[in-house]
């Protein structure tokens, strides 16, 4: 193996450690909470996660296979947060406040 190879095994090894590290720091996150947004912040990490560890294993075996798999988990890490960030925003109005469909709090029409 020549130099090269050796450090390219070697920041891939270190990017694998990394994610692992990640990973158990947002398990932690993901148990302790407190709160459902940061249990659902955690969850989106996670997707990142999983796609960063799978493309380093496309990068360790140098095989693009599971670029279009990275692709979709990205496509629905984004919108399960939206999804969440919405269900969280309506759960969380304060009292008094009701959802106006134009988003205008003061009622005008202009």
């Amino acid at each position: 193996m020549n130099e090269p190879q050796t450090v390219d095994r070697v920041l891939l090894v270190a990017a694998v450690v990394l994610i692992l590290v990640a990973g158990a720091a947002l398990l932690a996150r993901i148990w302790r909470g407190p709160s459902m947004l940061d249990r659902a912040i955690a969850l989106d990490v996670c997707a990142a996660l999983i796609i960063a560890g799978l493309g380093a294993k496309s990068a360790f075996a140098r095989d693009p296979f599971y670029f279009p798999i990275m692709l979709v988990l990205a496509f629905l890490g984004f919108t399960g947060s939206v999804g969440i960030a919405r269900f969280i925003a309506v759960r969380d109005r304060p009292p008094g406040r009701p959802h106006r469909p134009g988003g205008r709090r003061d009622g005008g029409t202009s």
